[in-house]
């Protein structure tokens, strides 16, 4: 089995997403992620699994029209594996990822790939949007809510990326319905960050089924 990501520098034309996926099709092999970095030049990442020969794909690529270079290269779940999301008020957030790098930390040097990767938001509307797109993310395992107020379309965004996606979500302890909506709140934001990264390591000993409904 063969995980890896392919990237594929190109002169942009109709169809060359096609051709490209064509080809992976034909030795057998599954897209995964793709992401496309449009241009004159446009550079597109493939991420691949499959049971294939990858120097004949590698080649197979290369031989398509417009396309200049191939190199082959790990997967970013390889590299950057599972991705802890937090997003709210940049003070809150800012705690809670210094709670989630430094127990990534722990667990990278074992082994995991655990990423974090945030983004300070204000307004219902714009965390709202937020939230659901988390589901649409690459590698996303986790969400944490840092803020002191959410609720109203956060909570209905909550609410659908725990249903839809399986994702769970920690909420700091804040006004507003978006607590009640989580998988559990807590308190520190220090600790939530902590506790987000637990919840997705294999080398930790921490289920969210266990503490589901639970305020710490």
């Amino acid at each position: 089995m063969a995980q890896i990501g392919i990237s594929v520098l190109a002169t942009d034309r109709t169809g060359l997403l096609r051709d490209l996926a064509g080809c992976v099709a034909e030795f057998g092999a599954n897209i995964e992620a793709v992401h496309h970095d449009p241009g004159a030049h446009t550079e597109i990442h493939l991420e691949i699994d499959g049971e294939f020969d990858v120097e004949a794909l590698r080649a197979s690529l290369t031989a398509i029209d417009s396309v200049k270079r191939v190199e082959v290269t790990d997967s970013a779940g390889t590299i950057f594996g599972k991705r802890v999301i937090v997003m709210g008020g940049g003070a809150q957030v800012a705690q809670v990822v210094l709670g989630a790098v430094s127990e990534a930390d722990r667990h990278n040097i074992r082994g995991e790939r655990i990423s974090v990767d945030t983004i300070p938001l204000v307004g219902e509307a714009m965390l709202a949007d937020a939230v659901r797109a988390v589901g649409r993310l690459p590698r996303a395992r986790i969400l944490v809510l840092a803020g002191s107020l959410m609720g109203g379309e956060i909570t209905k965004a909550v609410r659908e990326l725990r249903q839809q996606y399986g994702i769970p979500v920690i909420s700091l302890a804040m006004a507003g319905t978006v607590p009640g909506a989580a998988d559990f709140v807590v308190t520190d934001p220090v600790q939530a960050g902590t506790m987000a990264v637990m919840a997705i390591a294999k080398t930790a000993q921490f289920s969210v089924d266990r503490v589901r409904g639970q305020r710490f």
